[in-house]
């Protein structure tokens, strides 16, 4: 199966995968209505071990994965906080389409794009100062680009935070912060703007890949055709598969370390596999290097979950 093809099967295709399985951790990450009927099937957690990986790289790496076909959980400092960045506007995206599916918005609904709104990394919306983009140029710009005021301007129209925050409470997770805007947001402190590993790879699976998904087929196609599409974050998750799989994914990326990408992987004529990759490398390390660890992690993961073998 070609790449293209391969494509459009999964967004015609994601709502016959489900959870085969649901490891230890999962099934406290995963919402109890994504889980199969009848006696729950329980994968014990395996532990992979990045210690070499974050020695050589000098950093601290959060790492959560399932393979869908057979429930094999794989995991690295799931449950501590990571700085989300960027990979937060997947989800931002996912907030804004529930709200169109309710009724409370419209795609083509047009929103003046103003000299105050910007601030650094502007690709979608910088050109368009002194006219209007449409919602859905706004989610497309904010998924595909990751672009900045744009996010910021679909947190405004959500609700603002507090809005953004309840939709994470809204799906199942309990843990993640949600505590600034654009480009606050991206600066440590505490636990502020953080979310944990296991519980990202949770949401992904809820959203993307559960039948029981709040999405409908139409939202969730336009959400994974941003994900498939966008060019960023070439050297990290996709980096890290084998060639002709096709990677859905939003990165993030912090100025002093912060390297992250999550998403669902699929192999040719295979089941999903989810993975939430955060990275908190050193100010020193180079952009390369710490995208590097996101491959290396990923390719490591796979082979362990029997999918190639590990470079």
């Amino acid at each position: 199966m070609g790449v293209e093809t391969d494509r459009r099967s999964v967004l015609t295709g994601l709502g016959a995968l489900g959870v085969m399985g649901c490891s230890q951790q999962a099934a406290s990450d995963v919402a109890p209505q994504e889980r199969p009927a009848g006696p729950a099937v329980i994968v014990p957690r395996e532990a992979i071990d990045f210690s070499a990986l974050e020695e050589r790289g000098g950093g601290r790496l959060g790492f959560a994965a399932m393979d869908m076909a057979n429930g094999r959980n794989l995991a690295w400092r799931s449950d501590e906080r990571f700085v989300y960045c960027s990979t937060f506007k997947m989800y931002l995206a996912a907030a804004t389409l529930l709200r169109i599916q309710a009724g409370e918005e419209r795609l083509d609904r047009a929103i003046p794009i103003t000299s105050a709104d910007m601030i650094n990394h502007a690709p979608a919306t910088g050109p368009a100062v002194g006219s209007t983009l449409t919602i859905e140029q706004l989610m497309k710009g904010t998924v595909e680009l990751s672009d900045n005021p744009a996010a910021n301007i679909l947190i405004r129209e959500l609700g603002g935070v507090d809005a953004l925050r309840s939709f994470y409470r809204g799906i199942g997770d309990d843990s993640t912060r949600v505590d600034r805007l654009e480009p606050e947001m991206n600066r440590q402190d505490g636990d502020k703007d953080t979310i944990k590993p296991a519980r990202s790879l949770g949401n992904i699976i809820r959203l993307l890949v559960s039948p029981a998904t709040p999405l409908t087929e139409p939202s969730k196609a336009l959400l994974m055709r941003w994900l498939i599409d966008t060019p960023t974050g070439q050297g990290r998750l996709k980096a890290g598969v084998p060639t002709g799989w096709t990677v859905a994914h939003k990165t993030g990326t912090g100025g002093y370390g912060p390297t992250n990408d999550i998403g669902v992987l699929y192999p040719p004529g295979g089941g999903a596999i989810v993975v939430a990759a955060y990275y908190h490398a050193t100010p020193a390390s180079s952009a390369a290097a710490n995208d590097a660890v996101i491959a290396e992690a990923t390719r490591l993961a796979l082979a362990a979950l029997g999918h190639g073998a590990a470079a």
